[in-house]
């Protein structure tokens, strides 16, 4: 108590990084899920301010409550404040059709580049980690002669050339000023440790790249939200570009693997990037709480061309992304073929990554598509 020094927009202390907290508020008229706010220990920081949802018999140690007295004698609340709180989507996924062929190609125009010479350098290499070996790479961007930083996990019990994913991660890269600790990497340190390559960009707008004045909104803004989408798209590309200038990474098994704003736009970058062989959508579906997208920059209509094997992992409890309005239909736009598809759920809300049995499914995936990796001693 009072250890950490944030304070809520109330003034309150200690509202945050403990467990997530029962509201009485249930999800519309339904009962069979509650509000749960405040984010916990292993969640995202932004989960502090986002909506989250469980079923009320739900008892995960993250879960807890706080107690609260009222202070003034015979002092109630309103009824208003113990009523269900609807879900305010605003776009209908059913009715979004996909870019025609002739749109596709139009909108795709935006996102090309030049290829020119990465000058990529190896920064620092890091040896300590029992599994793996990190390097800290640098190399052109496509614009405004910036550098990209990216950060490669190279397995070391397994040979190359070696089956290489892709990250793209969470909105809280938008909020942190330095990759040098990667926090999340550990919900995703078992991908490594299955003996695969794992690279990670710092993307244009997050962590030492991040907006100063905040990153684009569609909402204010759809024309410069859709060019740092095609900066962002040009770093994944350029970050691919790198990947074939190793010599010693298999780009015919390329993934990609998004997590909540990753895989909420993964759509997109997938659609657009011809190199990528699989995708993995981890917390994803495309966002329904605004329809002001530019149509060069709407993931929901580059869905339908997606048509590499694709596998959603959702929480059937998120707030963030529903299950009705944004898993269910974002899975049905995707252009990929029905068997090469997959929707599975977990009874959990926007944290999946947290499921033992999340990795043993991620896995198995991979190995399904792109083959068992072989270790060595």
């Amino acid at each position: 108590m009072g250890s950490h020094s944030g304070v809520g927009l109330q003034g309150l202390h200690d509202m945050a990084g403990n467990v997530r907290e029962w509201c009485f508020n249930a999800v519309e008229d339904s009962g069979s899920q509650r509000y749960i706010l405040g984010g916990a220990w292993s969640d995202a920081e932004y989960m502090f301010t986002s909506r989250n949802t469980a079923s009320p018999w739900d008892r995960s140690p993250r879960n807890g409550l706080r107690c609260a007295r009222y202070l003034g004698e015979g002092e109630s609340l309103a009824k208003s404040f113990f009523e269900p709180i609807e879900r305010r989507a605003v776009r209908d996924l059913t009715k979004v059709t996909a870019h025609t062929d002739e749109q596709f190609r139009s909108y795709k125009a935006f996102y090309s580049y030049d290829r020119t010479d990465l000058e990529a350098k190896i920064e620092s290499v890091d040896e300590s980690p029992a599994c793996w070996r990190k390097e800290k790479i640098s190399f052109n961007a496509t614009y405004g002669n910036e550098r990209v930083i990216a950060y490669m996990f190279v397995p070391k019990d397994t040979h190359p050339p070696y089956q290489p994913i892709v990250y793209f991660p969470s909105g809280d890269a938008r909020n942190q000023s330095s990759s040098e600790d990667l926090l999340f990497l550990k919900s995703f340190d078992f991908v490594i440790r299955s003996g695969r390559a794992f690279f990670w960009p710092i993307y244009k707008g997050t962590y030492e790249r991040r907006f100063e004045q905040g990153y684009p909104d569609p909402t204010t803004g759809a024309s410069a939200h859709r060019d740092w989408f095609v900066q962002i798209y040009q770093d994944l590309a350029r970050s691919i570009d790198y990947l074939e200038s190793r010599g010693d990474m298999d780009l015919d098994k390329l993934t990609y693997l998004g997590f909540s704003w990753g895989a909420i736009d993964g759509s997109l970058f997938v659609a657009l990037e011809d190199r990528i062989k699989l995708a993995i959508f981890v917390a994803g579906g495309c966002w329904v709480f605004h329809d002001s997208y530019h149509p060069a920059a709407d993931p929901a209509k580059f869905a339908g061309h997606v048509k590499v094997p694709t596998i959603m992992f959702n929480g059937i409890y998120d707030a963030i992304c529903p299950y009705d309005t944004s898993q269910k239909p974002t899975f049905e736009l995707l252009g990929t073929p029905a068997e090469h598809k997959v929707h599975k759920t977990y009874p959990t809300g926007h944290g999946v990554v947290r499921l033992v049995e999340f990795n043993s499914d991620v896995l198995e995936w991979l190995d399904r598509y792109m083959g068992p990796v072989e270790k060595v001693d």
